[in-house]
């Protein structure tokens, strides 16, 4: 069974990075879920995919993975470049844009 270890992306209902600082251990589902037939829940067999770890760092996730014998795989998160806003540029003169109301 392989094990995902990646960073949380930013929710789009907020504009916090709560729960987006630690590292994530998740295990890949090694069995497709089922649909039950009379109350039509999904089910799976498989308990491990219930599990997630967090970790501080990326190293001390690949070394509990290491450690315990689980093959891994890392998703490097990708990098988000902030661009520097300012209430009064919608203001200025020879803006691009047209302003209108």
């Amino acid at each position: 069974m392989v094990a995902r270890i990646y960073k949380p992306a930013k929710t789009a209902m907020q504009q916090g990075r709560a729960g987006t600082r630690e590292w994530v251990l998740d295990y890949e589902p090694a069995s497709p879920r089922q649909i039950e037939p009379l109350m039509g829940w999904t089910s799976s067999d498989d308990t491990r995919s219930q599990i997630r770890m967090l970790f501080a760092t990326l190293e001390e996730a690949v070394a509990y993975a290491t450690r315990h014998g689980i093959a891994f795989r890392i998703d490097e998160p990708q990098k988000s470049e902030l661009k520097p806003k300012s209430y009064a540029e919608n203001f200025k003169f020879g803006r691009i844009g047209l302003w209108t109301h």
